[in-house]
């Protein structure tokens, strides 16, 4: 079984949708989710600073954006041969949108409204996450207890996320759980936990006007890892997931037990990937950065690699 798996907030960088957008098919497509969006995808994809595309409102369309415009490539031809498919936090919408449950042009906009409000829930309280390696799972939850914080995402391989306000970040950096290290990532808030409670209603609101269809693709949930057979209970779980943590460990853990014998990581890929390398130890990867990568993708699905 080949998966594909799409990237959360974190992975875009400047200018990675310039080699894409040279092939006009797929400039005219980013236009079509551009519009969508209600915002130029296209610019903050080429010519957009650092700065501009870590705010959260533009980072989650611009995101998912990217996964389309590579899933649209990778599934020319081939869907039959794809086994399933999942996302990481709001690469959920990606997801969504290639198991058939959203349109593309609803995924777009959806998650332009995910964005915005997680955006105004992050900017009520001086908030952020840090990555923590190496500790124990037990030890970590009972010391961010002792602060205020909350696990965000369980990545796998050793590595949690956890988020909260931002003294408490610092404290918990210069007082680690044994054998830990925590490294401040730069988001604008404490995604998916208590923080973002604002956000969820607002979202569940947008996705009322949203039509949902059963997935055509085995998908996967961040919730708990499960197979989800229903569009209207997966839309459910993308607005509950807003404050909820992120539990990838599972996903992964229902990757392998489905019996997968391939991984490849749509646009902007990297981080995925990375965790497989660590959790899914000799299963074929392939992340697709650029147009340059589909043949590589296209082989391992048609078994040529």
């Amino acid at each position: 079984m080949i998966a594909i798996v799409c990237p959360g907030q974190g992975s875009q960088t400047p200018g990675f949708l310039e080699p894409w957008l040279a092939d006009p098919k797929f400039a005219s497509q980013l236009e079509a989710l551009s519009e969508a969006a209600g915002m130029d995808l296209a610019a903050h994809g080429t010519v957009s600073d650092a700065e501009t595309i870590r705010n959260t409102a533009v980072a989650q369309p611009l995101i998912v954006a990217a996964g389309i415009l590579t899933l649209r490539a990778l599934q020319e031809g081939r869907s039959d041969r794809i086994g399933g498919i999942a996302g990481h936090s709001v690469g959920e919408f990606t997801a969504a949108a290639g198991a058939g449950i959203l349109s593309d042009a609803d995924a777009v906009r959806l998650v332009a409204a995910r964005g915005a409000a997680m955006a105004d829930a992050a900017a009520v309280t001086a908030t952020g996450m840090s990555a923590v390696i190496g500790a124990d799972q037990d030890a970590l939850l009972a010391r961010l207890d002792e602060l205020g914080l909350e696990p965000a995402n369980f990545n796998g391989g050793g590595q949690i996320v956890v988020a909260g306000e931002l003294d408490a970040l610092e404290r918990l950096q210069a007082e680690p759980p044994a054998k830990a290290r925590v490294i401040p990532l730069q988001v604008a808030g404490a995604f998916h936990t208590r923080h973002m409670a604002p956000a969820v209603e607002r979202l569940r609101a947008a996705a009322a006007g949203v039509a949902a269809s059963d997935p055509r693709l085995s998908i996967w949930t961040n919730r708990d890892g499960s197979l989800v057979a229903e569009g209207g209970e997966f839309v459910d779980l993308l607005v509950g997931q807003v404050s909820s943590p992120v539990r990838w460990d599972l996903t992964m853990e229902s990757l392998a037990a489905a019996g997968v014998e391939g991984i490849i990581e749509v646009a902007p890929a990297g981080a995925l990937v990375g965790l497989a390398k660590r959790a899914l130890k000799g299963v074929p990867t392939v992340a697709i950065k650029t147009p340059d990568d589909l043949a590589a993708a296209h082989d391992l699905i048609d078994g040529k690699s």
